[in-house]
């Protein structure tokens, strides 16, 4: 493994939920060993964070990236433990516990039991109105069905209509698994999405029969965190960005590069006695043992294309979408809710893709007076709402939210914000593409760890397993 002095120079490419947590485990594990790290994180943008923009107006919270994580995937509720901050985590309003699905201009409750779109009771799933009768018999063939044979990958949404059929697709899966990604499901790879459904399908010859298996042994496992209190997301009572402050606290020793990008990585830095050396656009270099990349996929591309081969990452496609956050006085608003939202197929033909009622879902969201929604707009296929101008935006939004539920009040404020290729689609054999890729890495630039939510899940607590998991082969292997 290759030091220089007594010191390990290590850059971080990107300041996002991934290269923060990179740094702090990479912190972390150095302290652990005894050794000593210069960590200096770069980004294009003037503050850290990447996605996660929380935004505190007139008593509302208002989260404009992401606004919340799984409770079940642990990765950032034991960082938040070790942050000394898993005090201010809050789950959802277990009085909103109902999720509807727009059907025909109409919100239907979600069957009870359906879980990512996958019937586990068949009582309530055969009651729905979402469903012909004729779909859900089609559906319940699952049950009968035989399991593929054979190992290979194959989309998720040709996975899904072969086990449940094409209308269960349609009008459930699609609308609630796509959201994840806003995605196409018939171009999404099922091993690198999905992995369970695959997993219940081999050991249970029946997709139905196995989410059922999964939700019994989850329920048994009593995995989730306390603080969940029997909800399925956390956040924070401030935002999502007190993640980041804290990670920010936690490596005031790390040298920051903020509002400047990197423009080039060269191979040899003789002068430095570096493996590499990271320009960056205002002229200045940095000299680096080790290097972790958490840009995008295309502009790890861009970065390292000149050094090695990189069309597994250029095989990833990414999908632009936006937010539309609206608050209204609740006197006006005309509207109560008894849930946390609802989500559309594509077949509704509305410019928004989903709607969260965030004051309902999220109580400390909103002052008690108030009511804050937040729309979605753009998947892919897709993508032409996410980039109409500010006004043409706000009408669109305004009217599907009026077709379908009926709201004609005037907004007190509006918020949107643009998350231009934003979404990572993982195309089908992405698993084995990514395998490929870090053995190559690993021969031609040793020392240079790829990571974020281009490769191995896109939610937050993903990219902070992943920040980890990079951290440790970093100092443990030299790779």
């Amino acid at each position: 493994m290759r030091r220089i002095g007594n010191t390990d120079r290590i850059v971080i490419i990107g300041g996002g939920i991934s290269g923060l947590s990179s740094a702090f485990y990479l912190q972390r594990e150095a302290e652990r060993q005894g050794r000593s790290v210069q960590l200096t994180i770069v980004d294009g943008a003037e503050a850290l964070g990447g996605k996660i923009n929380t935004l505190q107006r007139d008593g509302f919270v208002i989260e404009k990236g992401p606004d919340s994580f799984l409770a079940r995937k642990l990765a950032m509720y034991n960082l938040a433990k070790e942050l000394g901050i898993e005090g201010e985590l809050t789950t959802t309003n277990p009085n909103a516990k109902k999720t509807y699905i727009l059907h025909e201009n109409k919100l239907h409750p979600m069957p009870p039991g359906l879980v990512l779109g996958v019937p586990t009771e068949i009582e309530p799933f055969l009651e729905s109105e979402l469903l012909t009768e004729e779909g859900k018999r089609r559906a319940l063939q699952d049950l009968e069905l035989p399991p593929r044979e054979g190992m290979e990958d194959e989309s998720l949404g040709g996975f899904i209509v072969r086990r449940v059929g094409d209308e269960i697709m349609k009008r459930i899966s699609e609308p609630l698994l796509a959201g994840i990604y806003a995605g196409d499901l018939h171009k999404l790879s099922l091993k690198a999405t999905f992995p369970q459904f695959a997993q219940a399908e081999r050991e249970h010859g029946s997709l139905i029969r196995g989410m059922q298996e999964n939700r019994k042994a989850g329920a048994q496992a009593g995995s989730l965190p306390p603080e969940a209190k029997g909800g399925v997301f956390l956040t924070f009572t401030g935002g999502l960005s007190t993640m980041v402050n804290a990670l920010d606290a936690a490596l005031s020793s790390a040298d920051r590069k903020l509002g400047t990008k990197v423009v080039e990585i060269v191979k040899g830095a003789e002068e430095a006695d570096a493996r590499y050396e990271v320009v960056l656009e205002n002229g200045e270099s940095l000299p680096a043992d080790y290097i972790v990349m958490t840009a995008p996929a295309f502009n790890a591309a861009d970065l390292l294309e000149p050094l090695v081969d990189c069309r597994e990452l250029r095989s990833i496609q990414y999908v632009s979408v936006a937010n539309v956050v609206m608050a209204f006085d609740k006197e006006t608003f005309g509207l109560d809710f008894d849930g946390s939202g609802f989500v559309i197929p594509r077949s509704e033909g509305t410019s928004i893709t989903a709607c969260t009622w965030t004051s309902s879902k999220w109580v400390h969201t909103s002052p008690g007076d108030k009511v804050l929604l937040r729309c979605y707009v753009g998947r892919a296929g897709d993508e032409a709402g996410a980039f109409l101008p500010d006004e043409e935006l706000k009408a669109a939004v305004r009217a599907d939210i009026n077709k379908t539920m009926g709201i004609t009040a005037e907004p007190i404020f509006t918020e949107i914000t643009r998350l231009h290729h934003s979404m990572p689609q993982y195309p089908v054999g992405h698993v084995e593409n990514i395998a490929c890729f870090r053995e190559r890495m690993d021969k031609e630039l040793p020392g240079i760890w790829v990571t974020g939510a281009a490769f191995d899940g896109v939610g937050l607590p993903d990219c902070i397993r992943q920040g980890k998991e990079g951290a440790l082969r970093l100092l443990h292997n030299g790779k």
